[in-house]
This record gives structure tokens, C-alpha cells and sequence, in this order.
């Protein structure tokens, strides 16, 4: 019986690309016992997943070099076939490095990458997916057929949402990590009070997001809309997304969230593009961005703490009609 980690260390919507690998393991190796290394936090996104026989956990933020080498010591336990490390980052590297697997897969551009046993081309600019790029590393052993990602709500999960299903709705996941990747609050104002009536509208997020979803929410009254910001686990919301009219976000973590449960989704492009590969995945998909070509855009892969241009025009200059039409063409 084969053994496989799958290390992905980053932020949340990263685990849930990484997820499109356990299914393609699953495929082809389905007696196989498949692990998944994630940063402490993270772990509830792989609840009730079938396929994993173990999630471990490294504690980034509390002791992190200490937590590094337990986890290594955890992980060269296992003794495992192969070791495939989605990051590009030196810790990650150094566990995957030494992990003392018979082969240790992962991206080039690792600084620890000399040391792998395979290492794969990642190009940002290639115009793939990033779960394609992802699929790479295990490419030489499955095949090179798309895997989608994928997250397991439970029945808790979708009994604890039921209520919330009862008349149509959309949900709208407003915040962003990056403050350049996340649609003004003004104009989500504005978007939600062109909405006909007759559609509630669920604010969602964690507890961190409490005070934009409260503005967002109170600025809009009249409408039949409830703020769940830090009320909902991450698969509860995901369940939530399951069944909406339209699930609106950023270039974020909520977007992988629809895209994981098959979901429609309209998300919003400010600094970031699709063409980086980190784009929705569900049947039904729609991406609003600026009309018109800005030379400042894209101006970085994952975003800054303010437009570095001072205007913020990639967001600004998307029209309300946009966000609107995205319900009225792919609403189902």
C-alpha cells in the first residue's frame, strides 16, 4: 500500500486548490493511505474527506522553528513513497527535503528544490489553472486530465444552512486578506441597492470581517439582507454556497469555496487578473473586472495593503450593471 503527503502550508484557499490532488490520488491509487500537511487553522477545511487518512498540522504562528522540526520528525516517521510539496517556500522545501521519502516531489523554484527527487516547472505565466500547475507533480504517475478541487460539508454542515435556503438568496463574501484584491465596501453598497426585491442577501465571512460586513449590512436596511460574518465554519459556508442564485467575492478564498462545491459564483477582479490562474472553476462562472486596459494592472500576484497608485481605479470603475448581470445571465 502506497503512502502520499501532500504538503500546502499557505492560506485557506490554497488547501482548497491543493484538494483537486487528493482526488486525483484517490483515482488511481484508492487503497492508497494519502496525508495532508496544512498550516494550524486550516484543518477543518478537510473535514469529513473521504479520501485522507490523516491531516497534520503545523503551528506556524506559535514557536514556528520548533513546530518545524516536530512536524519534520512526524513526517520521516511515516516513512512515506512520496512526499509532494505544492509550496514554493524554503520550510516547506526543507520538509520536503528531508523527509526521508523514496521520492520527493515539487516546484522548481523552491529554494530546497535541488534536493527533490523530481522538481516541475512553475510558470505564473503559462496561461494554466493553478490546480493545473498543481497537477503536475503527479502528472508522471496519473494522468494529465483536469482534477477538480473539492470540500465535503457534512449533513450537520447543510441541516445547520437549511434555514437560510428557504427563499432564494445570494451570498456575498465582501473581504479580502489584501486590500487591493477586495471590492470597495461603497460599491458593494451600491451593487446591493440596485437589487430587485425579493432576494436575500447573506453577508458572509469570519469573525475578522465582523465590522465590513456590519457596514455593509446596515448601509443597506432596506433590503432583506443578514450579515453571518464569523457565524458560519468554512464548510458551512460552502454548503450555504451550494444552493444560492449567486455567490459574489473577490480573487479569494470564498471564490475556491464555490468552485469546490460545483457553486455559481461571480467574482471580482480589482489588481489581480484571471489570467494568473487562480480564476473560478464552477460550471457556473462569471468575472467581473474594469472594462477598459489600466497600465498600472495587474500590478502584483497576490496584492498590497493600498493601490500603489493611490486611485484604485480596478476597482472603482466597475459598474454596478456588471455585478448585476451576473446573476440576471448565470442566476440559475
Amino acid at each position: 500500500m502506497q503512502k502520499f503527503l501532500i504538503i500546502q502550508t499557505a492560506f485557506i484557499g490554497d488547501v482548497v486548490l491543493a484538494t483537486s490532488l487528493i482526488e486525483k490520488l484517490n483515482k488511481y491509487f484508492p487503497e492508497a493511505k494519502i496525508d495532508f500537511l496544512l498550516r494550524k487553522g486550516n484543518e477543518s477545511l478537510l473535514l469529513n474527506n473521504p479520501h485522507l487518512n490523516n491531516v497534520l498540522v503545523w503551528d506556524k504562528k506559535k514557536n514556528k522553528q520548533k513546530n518545524l522540526w516536530k512536524t519534520l520528525r512526524q513526517i520521516r516517521k511515516e516513512r512515506y513513497d512520496k512526499v509532494i510539496n505544492v509550496q514554493r517556500f524554503a520550510a516547506t522545501g526543507l520538509l520536503t527535503a528531508f523527509s526521508d521519502a523514496k521520492e520527493t516531489i515539487g516546484f522548481d523554484k523552491n529554494p530546497f528544490s535541488f534536493l527533490f527527487k523530481k522538481k516541475i516547472i512553475h510558470d505564473i505565466n503559462n496561461g494554466k489553472h493553478e490546480i493545473e500547475r498543481n497537477l503536475e507533480l503527479i502528472k508522471a504517475f496519473t494522468d494529465d486530465k483536469i482534477s477538480l478541487p473539492k470540500l465535503y460539508p457534512s449533513d450537520k454542515d447543510f441541516e445547520m444552512v437549511s434555514s437560510y435556503k428557504l427563499k432564494p438568496y445570494i451570498t456575498i463574501s465582501p473581504a479580502s486578506v489584501w486590500f487591493t484584491k477586495q471590492y470597495p465596501a461603497s460599491k458593494w453598497i451600491s451593487f446591493i441597492n440596485k437589487l430587485s426585491s425579493g432576494i436575500t442577501i447573506y453577508v458572509c465571512g469570519g469573525p475578522a470581517d465582523n465590522d465590513l460586513c456590519k457596514e455593509i449590512a446596515e448601509a443597506c436596511k432596506e433590503k432583506s439582507i443578514i450579515n453571518l460574518s464569523g457565524k458560519l465554519s468554512f464548510l458551512q459556508s460552502a454548503a450555504l454556497m451550494k444552493d444560492a442564485l449567486m455567490n459574489y467575492t473577490n480573487d479569494s478564498a470564498p471564490m475556491h469555496f464555490a468552485s469546490a462545491m460545483n457553486a455559481p459564483v461571480a467574482a471580482v477582479f480589482c489588481s489581480t487578473v484571471p489570467a494568473f490562474g487562480f480564476g473560478p472553476l464552477s460550471d457556473k462562472k462569471y468575472i467581473i473586472e474594469i472594462n477598459q486596459p489600466l497600465d498600472c494592472r495587474p500590478c502584483g500576484l497576490h496584492g498590497y495593503k493600498a493601490c500603489p497608485k493611490g486611485h484604485f481605479k480596478c476597482a472603482f470603475e466597475i459598474e454596478d450593471e456588471q455585478l448585476i448581470e451576473a446573476i440576471l445571465v448565470h442566476g440559475s
